[in-house]
């Protein structure tokens, strides 16, 4: 069983860098609509100057998490951080003045972090006993 699902772990992976890595384009090069909404949440936790950091650390950041999870022995990395970042996506959605819809288009963006954070989950449930043995690790 363990087999097969890390077998489909392969689509989880490609579906997952393949949402994170879309939007990549307009995070790098500062589209309006991506600036716009990282300036909304820069101003919201009160550090307004810093939109282009904050936009391109978490470009960077979606970037090598494609590439970990992409890499079949780091996959459980790759889907760790993307399970992070995108819990950082969702909760700011959720939290701050963005909302759920900033686009006004259904809710695309949130829906679309949502489902990146399920393959995520569902990726590292597939590797749970090598997740377990990493964290009893570095605990012992």
């Amino acid at each position: 069983m363990d087999r097969i699902l890390k077998l489909l772990t392969w689509p989880a992976a490609l579906f997952i860098a393949g949402i994170l890595l879309w939007y990549e384009q307009f995070k790098l090069s500062a589209n309006p609509g991506s600036v716009e909404l990282f300036t909304t949440l820069a101003t919201w936790l009160h550090i307004p100057s810093y939109e282009a950091p904050f936009r391109l650390t978490v470009a960077w950041a979606e970037i090598a998490a494609c590439v970990l999870v992409i890499n079949q022995p780091s996959r459980m990395w790759g889907a760790a951080g993307a399970l992070a970042l995108m819990s950082g996506a969702i909760f700011f959605h959720v939290v701050s003045p963005l909302g759920i819809d900033p686009y006004n288009d259904g809710g695309k963006l949130f829906k679309e972090a949502c489902s990146v954070w399920l393959a995520a989950a569902f990726i590292l449930v597939a590797y749970r006993a090598e997740a377990i043995a990493l964290i009893r690790r570095f605990i012992t």
